[in-house]
């Protein structure tokens, strides 16, 4: 493999707090992809030891993990709006993260898909870290807890998320400073409401839940491309006046799980890249 490979440690000694079995795992990941992020989070939040390997974005990726993830889901519209004046390189398939997954009964199981990773493992370990999505038999409410942090992350993703895009792509400022109004409004009427009880994490936890898990990565990405001009300042400033969300956003940033594999300056300037190359490909095209 021509991807650079370490092994990391989220934890003392890495063993599963529920069956005592140490895991194997290996995390297929790029630091700069927020969909990657959301599973580095979970492995430290949940105590695991994992093995890396970084996959680079920024070229076809190689046969041997087209073989371990070659995803066949069709882009959204949004996704390929925002893809289709990049060069070739960027969208190519084989996306991350990927984990392989062993223990005493399972081996090297692949699965796909942030999201579908991240509640796997919390589902595999739940007294790792009771509070992050906790089992369903676990107590009376939990079922109810998950279902709370489930719908809560389908609001931000079904509601918010879309219009994130729809500024990044916006032509004009104009355009961008209109969506990045409807997103402050849009989290106002659907998002700070549900944070009545954050206390100062989702559903009234003191630890960080897979809410945050799932949601912190692009929080990251917005504020910084706030602050420094990718997207409007008043998206900021805008987030900053809802007192609950606000309250909620700055607790899960500011958390340590959160922030070690995230690189602000690293970040930006691939923002700043990728924003050259689309007007470059617009040009092309008119």
């Amino acid at each position: 493999m021509s991807s650079a490979s370490a092994a990391r440690t989220n934890g003392t000694n890495g063993e599963a707090a529920t069956t005592g079995i140490s895991p194997k795992i290996t995390l297929y990941t790029n630091h700069g992809c927020p969909f990657a992020h959301r599973v580095h989070i979970t492995l430290k939040e949940l105590n695991l030891l994992y093995e890396e390997v970084i996959i680079d974005l920024d070229r076809p990726r190689e046969e041997w993990y087209l073989k371990i993830n070659p995803v066949h889901t069709p882009l959204k519209p949004s996704v390929y709006n925002l893809l289709r004046y990049l060069p070739p390189s960027s969208k190519t398939r084989g996306l991350v993260p990927s984990i392989k997954f062993s223990n005493t009964i399972l081996s090297n199981e692949i699965i796909t898909e942030s999201s579908i990773v991240s509640h796997f493992l919390a589902d595999s370990f739940p007294s790792a870290s009771p509070s992050f999505f906790p089992a369903s038999h676990s107590s009376p409410t939990a079922p109810l807890v998950r279902a709370r942090i489930n719908f809560f992350v389908d609001t931000w993703f079904t509601k918010v998320h879309p219009l994130m895009m729809q500024c990044a792509m916006a032509q004009t400022d104009e355009e961008k400073v209109e969506k990045s109004n409807e997103m402050v409004s849009m989290v106002k009427k659907e998002v700070e409401p549900l944070l009545d009880d954050a206390s100062p994490f989702f559903g009234g936890s003191e630890r960080l839940t897979l809410a945050e898990a799932l949601i912190a990565p692009f929080l990251l990405r917005i504020y910084a491309s706030s602050t420094y001009d990718l997207l409007p300042k008043s998206l900021k400033s805008g987030f900053q006046s809802l007192p609950k969300f606000s309250k909620w956003a700055d607790a899960a940033m500011g958390q340590e799980s959160v922030q070690f594999v995230w690189n602000e300056e690293r970040y930006i300037s691939q923002m700043r890249v990728m924003k050259e190359k689309m007007k470059a490909g617009m040009k092309l095209r008119t």
